[in-house]
């Protein structure tokens, strides 16, 4: 028995699980993935790596923008120069791949990776039993699901509106996302010259979102590397698309096209990536969502009062706070990451 089992390792998770950690519950993290970061994703491959979800971060609230600057002076962080966008607001980027944010939430939790949880139920001793994929079990006092709406509602809607109350359901039924299709390509060291800027972001655009040299953000890249991210619709028609490589390569068509780079229709290796729940279309309009059940249960994520890194980081922070309010109300490390964090 644990005091505290959260779904999902994603900042929002992460955060959640360390300030509770840090304040004297025992936690535990269930992560269905490999690795850590939800959509703060890196793939490694051939070679190199690329991050194929969020790609940098633009922080605007005060806490945030204090987080951000402490992973730069771990040299977590830098900023992504690029001199056509002079006159913007600093983006930051991690040289090491953007789950390297995840890795440094992580230190001192107890993480369980490929674990996918596919069922929940409560116990007569007023716990909740997960049952895992490999079907363990494990029990706790009070749940998190630090996961997109949808599959938090796939989890508990077999509860039913007697257990978490019938609001709980219908507003975690609300929320809606967009899917994006993520491709990854490697290009010849020796290709066409690249161009001068960073990023490209496409407006209104029936197939592409935007595109990125994520080998900019290397310290020593061996050759260049795009990322391409897919309009909301296009990713949309091919929800259910087994191979999603002619679908990268429609990607890279249109982007050569766009971009009037030929070469861009040539890459030496390419990799896709589906993400069914990429940006919240309809969020909760609050921080986290909990449900009215005798046991503590809280949902907390991006999609919860936004749909950023940020909002993610600011939900997970909120969820320690309710989930502590439940349970023994123990003093919470303070919510400012320098202090937090050292």
């Amino acid at each position: 028995m644990t005091d505290i089992a959260i779904i999902g390792a994603g900042m929002a998770g992460l955060v959640c699980a360390q300030r509770l950690t840090q304040a004297g519950y025992s936690v535990l993290v269930v992560e269905k993935s490999r690795g850590l970061g939800g959509r703060l994703a890196t793939r490694r491959l051939y070679g190199t790596w690329a991050d194929h979800g969020a790609c940098y971060l633009k922080p605007k609230g005060e806490l945030f923008r204090n987080f951000v600057q402490l992973l730069c002076d771990r040299h977590i962080l830098e900023v992504w120069a690029d001199a056509t966008q002079a006159n913007s607001e600093p983006r930051y980027i991690a040289p090491a791949g953007m789950s390297a944010i995840a890795k440094f939430l992580a230190p001192g939790l107890q993480i369980e990776l490929n674990q996918r949880v596919t069922a929940i139920h409560p116990t007569p001793q007023n716990s909740w039993c997960l049952t895992l994929e490999t079907n363990a079990e494990l029990t706790a006092k009070a749940l998190v699901l630090a996961i997109p709406a949808p599959q938090a509602l796939t989890l508990l809607a077999p509860l039913g509106a007697d257990v978490l109350g019938r609001e709980f359901i219908d507003n975690l039924s609300s929320v809606e996302f967009y899917p994006s299709v993520s491709a990854i390509a490697g290009y010849s060291a020796t290709s066409a010259a690249l161009p001068s800027w960073k990023d490209r972001k496409f407006t209104d655009d029936p197939v592409l979102g935007w595109i990125g040299l994520d080998s900019s953000k290397r310290p020593h890249p061996q050759q260049p590397v795009f990322v391409l991210q897919s309009s909301a619709k296009f990713a949309q028609l091919h929800l259910e698309t087994p191979d999603l490589q002619p679908v990268g390569k429609d990607m890279l068509q249109t982007a050569a096209q766009r971009l009037a780079l030929p070469w861009l229709e040539q890459p030496e290796w390419m990799q896709v990536h589906r993400w069914r729940y990429a940006f919240p279309s309809r969020p909760w309009k609050n921080p986290v969502l909990s449900a009215t059940s005798a046991i503590p249960l809280v949902c907390c994520g991006d999609w919860c009062g936004g749909y950023l890194a940020e909002d993610a980081m600011i939900s997970g922070l909120a969820a320690s706070g309710e989930i502590n309010h439940y349970l023994r109300q123990l003093p919470l490390p303070n919510m400012d990451f320098l202090k937090f964090f050292t």
